[in-house]
């Protein structure tokens, strides 16, 4: 059995073969998955906003520091820059008709930001499943590179 690593709002972690990163609940949230599956090393960052209005000691909480953040931790932990790949989850407008518009947006916003840091890193995009109105959980399995996609009132989606 994998030992699985809860990674919550702002966090980044990496995983080198037997282990499941989650994050629960993504709502305008966008998790970053990224893999080398050469060395079956991964890394997932729970990205809250696009970009930092201030310093912020949680590396995954900002898209622009997040994919930056897990390249290099990955690295060093023995997977190739040139290898990874990503995967994206969440983005979605929660409570559009409660929220100021800015505050509806705010899940595009984070998608784009991800894409964003995606391509100037040149890591590339291999699968999304962003946007819409609910939220969603995903579970990402380093050792087979599979992530699976969960949400309520829809099958789960295997990325």
């Amino acid at each position: 059995m994998s030992e699985q690593f809860h990674v919550k709002i702002g966090e980044a972690r990496i995983a080198v073969g037997d282990g499941v990163l989650f994050a629960i609940g993504l709502g305008s949230c966008v998790a970053v998955i990224l893999y080398d599956a050469e060395c079956r090393i991964g890394g997932l960052a729970h990205v809250m906003l696009p970009e930092p209005t201030r310093e912020h000691p949680l590396p995954g909480r900002y898209a622009t520091q997040a994919v930056p953040y897990l390249i290099e931790r990955m690295v060093e932990a023995g997977a190739n820059a040139d290898r990874m790949f990503a995967r994206i989850v969440g983005g979605a407008a929660m409570f559009p008709d409660l929220l100021p518009a800015e505050g509806a947006r705010l899940g595009d916003r984070n998608v784009a930001a991800v894409k964003g840091a995606l391509e100037l890193a040149k890591v590339p995009l291999r699968a999304a499943d962003v946007g819409g109105g609910f939220g969603r959980s995903v579970y990402f399995d380093a050792n087979e590179g599979s992530v699976v996609i969960r949400a309520v009132r829809r099958d789960d989606v295997l990325l």
